[in-house]
């Protein structure tokens, strides 16, 4: 086999990087306070039914925050003819790429280590946070292909935040509309695909969370505000006990958008309005109320906060997948493949086929 490698990045933690055990359901609290948790995901690809060339590209944790995500490296190996990272200069967006010829049985595994804690910013206190520049503002104000922010999208915003006269009564009234009027479609494929304009001219305002939360960052940059979503996946259980805001093992499956919006004086703030929707309806006993304590406590911390058992990949958009046959796919969130019959079903991973997994252990493990 071939073996291609990068060492880990050394990285200081903060003392209390041993997660406390769960202890039941508890009041839905993330702080940074908690210390930091270390993860390893190991993404393993075979295409069973490779014809002619054969070319993957693998997602890869590529978010630096040094207040809540370290990116420690990545080690893979296989047997592909070329195998090596690639990472787009303009989103920053990181995958491995590797590439088999005809013949070959391909077989791609990749191991990312990284650290992270939880987010929680205090909105009642504004800090001294630095402008984003012209083009950072620009970037994250644009429309993309699936998130336009001119005609529906522009008018809905701007009925939403009619009266809001800052920059987080904006982003906040744009959040609890999506969390009032959204619901979480069990049936969507994978974790949706983010066609905005679709939903709201067809009233269908369902799906899951590359809908929901793509339908916040194009309300928001249509209403002024910069906003991204940030593609990422599951790691870990909740440690507050919500069986539907975690996974943990086989996380195959376990893909989750977020979303930040810019606010003034308090910069990137986490959001996640699908997670609030998720939790409606997933929470035992199923199809809760909004005014459920359970659903009441994450809506209000979920404008502020998110819980870091989740680990992020990128921020991009109308992603280019380098070598393939000009194929563009609106985010980078799976594994994705191509022979020469085309494009492999990326939300199937058992007939691709991937499984990801995710261990967390300690600095002494």
């Amino acid at each position: 086999m071939q073996r291609r490698e990068f060492l880990w990045s050394s990285v200081a933690l903060a003392a209390g990087v041993i997660w406390p055990p769960g202890r039941g359901m508890a009041a839905f609290e993330p702080s940074p306070d908690l210390g930091w948790r270390m993860f390893d995901v190991t993404t393993r690809v075979e295409v069973l039914q490779a014809e002619g060339t054969t070319r993957a590209w693998l997602p890869l944790p590529s978010v630096q925050e040094e207040d809540w995500i370290r990116n420690l490296g990545n080690l893979w190996q296989g047997n592909a003819l070329t195998a090596r990272l690639l990472r787009n200069p303009e989103t920053g967006a990181e995958m491995l790429y590797a590439e088999w010829a005809p013949g070959a049985h391909p077989i791609i595994e990749v191991t990312s280590r990284v650290a992270t804690r939880d987010r929680a910013i205090d909105l009642d206190r504004a800090g001294r946070t630095a402008p984003l520049s012209r083009a950072e503002r620009q970037r994250y104000t644009r429309p993309t292909r699936l998130l336009p922010t001119d005609g529906i999208v522009r008018t809905t915003a701007l009925d939403i935040t009619r009266g809001a006269r800052t920059d987080q009564a904006k982003a906040r009234a744009i959040y609890d509309w999506v969390v009032d009027n959204t619901f979480r479609n069990p049936k969507t494929r994978g974790c949706g695909r983010g066609d905005i304009r679709y939903m709201l001219e067809s009233r269908d305002l369902s799906g899951k969370c590359a809908d929901l939360n793509a339908l916040y960052v194009g309300l928001a940059r249509a209403s002024g505000l910069p906003a991204r979503d940030v593609y990422g996946i599951r790691v870990a259980d909740s440690r507050f006990g919500y069986k539907s805001l975690g996974k943990s093992g086989d996380i195959s499956k376990a893909q989750h958008c977020r979303a930040e919006v810019w606010v003034s004086g308090h910069g990137w703030v986490p959001v996640d309005p699908a997670d609030v929707r998720k939790v409606v309806l997933e929470e035992p006993p199923g199809t809760l109320n909004l005014a459920d304590d359970k659903v009441a406590d994450v809506r209000k911390r979920l404008f502020g906060a998110w819980e870091m058992n989740w680990l992020a990949y990128n921020t991009a958009h109308d992603v280019p997948l380098p070598g393939s046959r000009k194929i563009t796919v609106p985010f980078l969130m799976y594994p994705q493949a191509e022979t020469a019959a085309g494009m492999l079903d990326s939300l199937d991973p058992s007939a691709f086929s991937y499984r990801i997994t995710s261990q967390e252990f300690t600095m002494s493990s």
